[in-house]
């Protein structure tokens, strides 16, 4: 639809969006993050959404308390650990 791969996950069509557009859908991703989406997915969907990676660790931050985002890297998997650790440790 965009011209981009499967591995974009609507990268394109993110960037015509604006930035309340994009905080809303990651406060929605942060819901579905507490309701029981990996939180692998979390952080990589919220880059996708925002744009860059230090958007989205201001958002993550934004709607994690603290609390949340030390047991989110304390209960991450091994192999996930780096990852979750770049966008919430």
């Amino acid at each position: 639809m965009f011209g981009g791969t499967n591995q974009d996950l609507g990268a394109e069509l993110f960037k015509t969006w604006s930035e309340e557009q994009r905080q809303d859908e990651i406060k929605k991703l942060v819901e579905g993050y507490r309701a029981g989406v990996p939180v692998g997915i979390l952080c990589k969907m919220a880059e996708t959404i925002a744009g860059s990676k230090k958007k989205a660790k201001k958002y993550l931050q934004q709607f994690l308390s603290e609390s949340e985002r030390q047991d989110a890297v304390a209960a991450a998997p091994p192999n996930m650990l780096p990852i979750v650790t770049s966008f919430l440790g």
